[in-house]
């Protein structure tokens, strides 16, 4: 027989599972009398839950939203899936302010068992995030991927990676895990590739499966993996690179310039360096002219031309 605490828990868990249970289904999965079903409804209302209840011997429980937070019942993947949750919005400023979303987090860490804290670990110091990225709907991950990954990288231990690119082609190789970098759109995972010898950013939507082989990782030389991501996503499709210079420090940089879009380094304290790619001359001109922004463009002289081509053209065409 359970005690009447975990017997709370029990019925909150049936409560939460479904839309509606009568009396007589939940007595008997809690193989008590009927009697004790009403009297833990009651000890639950007591708490701050709102459950409702339909007369007679049909009607049935329900749990609904009440007007204050009761407590929440979690296992350990809801736990988890909260505790990331809270930290995204802290970090991203997705609910116009940290301070709530912090506090909620230290309070959820203080109580967290201590498999789901370790797990929680593994994702906190696996994780990188661009700076000046804000949170965006991006592709959809399978559950649980990400963890995985997270792992991975903290273990230092060689996997092999099944991964579908851009094309649609199937590989599998042979990686030493390092990190994952969140760019506010999507996760990448960086990791050394081992049969080419080079760093190598991977969409973790992409990745299909990875199992580790029991080798240990070789990570001589790790580069800086969120800058590894921001060269590789502004600047590899894109057949022609133009490196520009913003009067303003890198934080407002980045703020201007995504780093999924360029890549930046400071020029002393007031300006930015960013190299951009794009199509054509033209096509660049017209992107760095949507910043609204005064700027200089270093190289090349094509994209130059193109600019101040551009620029005249408005001028002229504002000149009445």
């Amino acid at each position: 027989m359970l005690g009447s605490s975990a017997r709370l828990l029990r019925l909150l868990s049936l409560l939460s599972a479904r839309p509606s249970w009568t009396c007589a289904e939940l007595a008997e999965r809690m193989e008590v009398t009927d009697r004790t079903v009403r009297r833990d409804v009651a000890r639950l209302r007591d708490l701050g839950y709102s459950v409702d209840s339909g007369a007679g011997p049909w009607g049935g429980y329900r749990l609904r939203a009440g007007s204050r937070v009761p407590p929440l019942i979690l296992d350990d993947e809801e736990a988890l899936a909260v505790a990331v949750g809270l930290r995204e919005a802290a970090l991203s400023d997705a609910l116009g302010g940290d301070q709530a979303a912090l506090s909620a987090l230290l309070k959820l860490r203080q109580v967290l068992p201590r498999r789901i804290a370790d797990r929680l670990g593994d994702l906190d110091d696996a994780f990188v995030r661009l700076p000046g990225t804000a949170g965006a709907d991006g592709p959809r991950i399978r559950p649980g991927l990400l963890l995985e990954l997270a792992v991975a990288c903290r273990q230092g231990e060689r996997a092999r990676l099944s991964y579908t690119d851009g094309e649609g082609r199937s590989t599998v190789r042979e990686v030493d895990p390092y990190r994952l970098v969140h760019t506010g759109r999507r996760w990448y995972f960086v990791a050394r590739d081992v049969t080419r010898g080079q760093w190598r950013t991977f969409r973790a939507d992409r990745v299909d499966r990875l199992r580790p082989t029991g080798h240990p990782a070789d990570l001589t030389d790790a580069p800086d993996p969120a800058l590894l991501v921001s060269r590789n996503t502004a600047n590899g499709p894109y057949p022609l690179s133009a490196t520009i210079r913003l009067p303003l420090p890198l934080d407002q940089a980045l703020r201007l310039v995504p780093p999924t879009v360029g890549t930046h380094r400071p020029d002393g304290e007031d300006a930015t360096l960013i190299d951009i790619g794009g199509p054509d001359p033209d096509g660049l001109a017209r992107y760095l002219l949507g910043l609204g922004t005064p700027l200089r463009v270093l190289t090349p002289d094509a994209v130059r031309q193109a600019l101040a081509r551009r620029a005249l053209e408005l001028a002229e065409e504002n000149a009445g």
